[in-house]
């Protein structure tokens, strides 16, 4: 579900809780719009910190990540 989804859950949850005045035998109308608007708020959470993680810092080179080098030392001498 992307950022999208998200806000159609969040409006429609939002429109079943404070602009109807429906009543369904067995079912809280306000509390079944309250779980939705919920459900989209973590939604959206879970979305944008796991597209935040994904992103790369521009470089000087442009989308090529830096080259990082490691060394290896074998001669230990304590």
């Amino acid at each position: 579900m992307g950022i999208g989804g998200c806000i159609i859950l969040i409006a429609i949850g939002a429109v079943i809780t404070f602009a109807t005045d429906w009543h369904a035998k067995g079912v809280n109308m306000d509390l079944l719009g309250l779980i939705m608007m919920a459900v989209g708020v973590i939604g959206m959470a879970a979305y944008v910190s796991i597209f935040k993680r994904r992103r790369i810092p521009p470089t000087a080179d442009g989308d090529v990540p830096p080259v990082v080098e490691e060394r290896y030392y074998t001669d230990r001498r304590y």
